[in-house]
């Protein structure tokens, strides 16, 4: 097999696992990988994939469907560096080694501190490792979950829908609706795709929220996030949040840095910020603002009640800045998806769909 050749078969049965990877648990601590043992020919001769915590992991999986000494030789393609460590199952690397396995070929290095070094393995047993095949596309993939695994905490969005002055209410306090359905519904379907979502107990008390994702029609999507509530009020026995179809985390919410480790700990990944602006004042104050969701309605309100308090920004030389990643028309609203200029793709393009 030439060297061109080698490549794109590379690429191509690295997007092979990638669609493997796929058929796993989106959510939970473990990442979602495929993988795909193939011959010196080139021939498919095993797949498997990471179906949750306490499972095979996709380099095992496909080992164990195949009959012993049959990898002999054979190149593995896997989407995340194999892990080199002992949890509830064992060493992939090490697993590829005594398989016979003469080539490893995967996308993005494993950032685990315990976890990371699969491919160093590998390569002091004499197997030939290539990395970094279709590493964007893997990245992307995976986002959420890398995240988590490089920060120690879940990545953050925080989201507010506002007026064109940046209120989120009139001066009586009447919030609905600032947004129209389409807005609405977009929320709901971002609500769907995290991991949790979060309000305090100032929003809980006020506005009794569901913190559910549903369709246009109120029923109950099939993804649902974890509802977590930050803050150290008692929680009303008759509260919404508490009939959610998934227990309710509660954190005191005083050190949001310590409470986010916690959550990843339980396997959240992805956050989603939904309370008002005490809540998205304090993930802002404390630089834990990973994307900003903002629905900007076609209105203007005037009054004190803003979007977001103070942040510590004393001249404008301090303010936090972020690049807008994408804009998008929704009904007669416009949402505004923004990052720090800080993060860790500043290249983004711009994306608009007005």
């Amino acid at each position: 097999m030439t060297t061109v050749t080698r490549a794109a078969t590379d690429a191509a049965t690295m997007r092979r696992a990638l669609e493997l990877a796929e058929r796993g648990p989106a959510r939970g601590v473990n990442p979602r990988v495929g993988c795909v043992i193939i011959s010196p020919d080139g021939d498919v001769l095993a797949e498997g994939w990471h179906r949750g915590a306490g499972t095979a992991h996709a380099e095992v999986d496909a080992l164990s469907k195949l009959a012993p000494g049959a990898a002999h030789g054979a190149t593995a393609v896997v989407t995340l560096e194999p892990c080199n460590h002992v949890g509830r199952t064992g060493p992939c690397a090490r697993a590829l080694v005594e398989a016979g396995v003469a080539r490893v070929v995967y996308a993005v290095d494993d950032p685990g501190p315990h976890s990371a070094g699969g491919a160093r393995t590998l390569s002091d047993a004499g197997v030939e490792v290539v990395g970094g095949v279709l590493a964007d596309e893997v990245e992307a993939f995976l986002e959420d979950w890398l995240f988590a695994a490089r920060e120690g905490r879940p990545r953050v969005t925080v989201k507010w829908a506002s007026s064109l002055d940046g209120r989120v209410a009139a001066a009586d306090g009447t919030s609905r609706w600032i947004t129209g359905r389409e807005a609405r519904a977009d929320v709901h379907r971002r609500r769907a795709v995290a991991d949790a979502i979060a309000v305090g107990t100032g929003t809980v008390l006020a506005d009794d929220p569901a913190l559910t994702a549903r369709d246009d029609e109120g029923a109950l999507l099939d993804d649902q996030p974890v509802p977590v509530v930050f803050g150290r009020r008692a929680i009303p026995a008759d509260a919404a949040v508490l009939r959610h179809p998934i227990e309710p985390i509660t954190l005191a919410g005083t050190e949001l840095a310590h409470d986010l480790e916690e959550l990843q700990r339980r396997g959240i990944r992805s956050l989603f910020v939904e309370g008002g602006p005490t809540l998205a004042t304090a993930f802002l104050a404390a630089g834990l603002a990973d994307d900003l969701l903002v629905y900007l309605a076609p209105a203007v309100i005037g009054g004190p009640r803003t979007a977001i308090g103070d942040i510590g920004v004393g001249t404008i030389a301090e303010a936090h800045r972020f690049h807008i990643t994408e804009l998008v028309r929704l009904g007669d609203d416009i949402l505004v998806v923004a990052r720090p200029d800080t993060a860790a793709h500043p290249e983004t393009t711009t994306r608009e769909r007005v």
